[in-house]
């Protein structure tokens, strides 16, 4: 069964009453080339378990169970389970678990599935929720070895670029603590049915086997960088200043401390100056 070609996927859907959720950003491939090169850049071989996120009308759950020991696939939508009893008849060695990857204990289903085995993370994510997805991923500190995902090119941009520079955000630093990205490939929004108003891009995130920085505590961490990044146009000390309870003259002192000018802005931060930053800031903000 042919699952990129435009017939195959149309008698497939009408067959099972399946119609669009836009809610659900359900976007299903329909360019051949593209799954084959995630399944290789993802590194998954028969040594290996995968865990899958919205799987679709399993495009690239094939092309996974080709290569990988097992393949867990989370589908939110009730009604794509049926259908995929069907796309995937030919492999044994996949695993459909319906609902909500953002609800789902994910370390449960790990001891269950992947017991003694390496395990990656590939998907096509909606991008709605490309976001909560990785971050969730990532602080559940799951024993994942990489992340393999497609996401919209803005945001695969943002996920990789290097703390210090114009294009970092909140995301780029968080990242960069548990993983390191590698770029992929991009895919234009024509490979897509139907086709998104953006194009994607394909990255890995290799995690980190110990993050870069030492902390006091990762939760100061992570508040330090988002409250730098709160307000971009405005000077770090402005933007802590509003978020945290302390005055402007004990901030100025923590971030002279850290080597950083109180009218330095987020984006111009290393990870070591926010790690710097937030172990200043841990006990004085609650």
């Amino acid at each position: 069964m042919e699952l990129t070609n435009i017939k195959t996927i149309t008698n497939l859907l009408e067959e099972h009453g399946f119609e669009f959720k836009k809610s659900l950003g359900q976007n299903f491939l329909i360019n051949p080339s593209v799954c084959p090169k995630m399944a290789a850049l993802s590194g998954a071989d028969k040594n290996t378990g995968v865990l899958e996120i919205g799987p679709g009308i399993g495009v690239l759950t094939k092309e996974l169970c080709k290569v990988a020991k097992k393949v867990v696939a989370v589908e939110i939508d009730p009604r794509l389970p049926a259908l995929l009893e069907k796309t995937l008849a030919d492999y044994d060695n996949i695993t459909v678990v319906s609902g909500d990857i953002l609800k789902l204990d994910l370390k449960a289903l790990f001891k269950e599935h992947f017991e003694g085995m390496d395990v990656l993370v590939c998907a096509n994510l909606p991008y709605y929720i490309t976001s909560p997805v990785i971050m969730g991923l990532l602080e559940q500190h799951l024993p994942i070895k990489s992340i393999t995902v497609m996401v919209q090119k803005e945001a695969a941009q943002r996920i990789s670029a290097l703390p210090g520079t114009r294009a970092c955000g909140a995301i780029s630093v968080a990242i960069r603590y548990y993983a390191t990205p590698e770029k992929g490939f991009s895919v234009s929004r024509g490979s897509f049915m139907p086709a998104p108003n953006v194009d994607s891009e394909v990255i890995k995130l290799n995690i980190n086997k110990q993050p870069p920085v030492s902390l006091k505590s990762e939760e100061m961490f992570f508040k330090t960088i988002k409250a730098a990044f709160s307000m971009r146009r405005k000077t770090l000390l402005n933007c802590f200043s509003k978020e945290f309870s302390i005055s402007k003259e004990s901030l100025t002192e923590i971030l002279a401390e850290a080597g950083v000018s109180p009218t330095a802005r987020a984006e111009e931060l290393t990870i070591e100056r926010f790690a710097k930053i937030s172990d200043l800031l841990e006990g004085l903000v609650k």
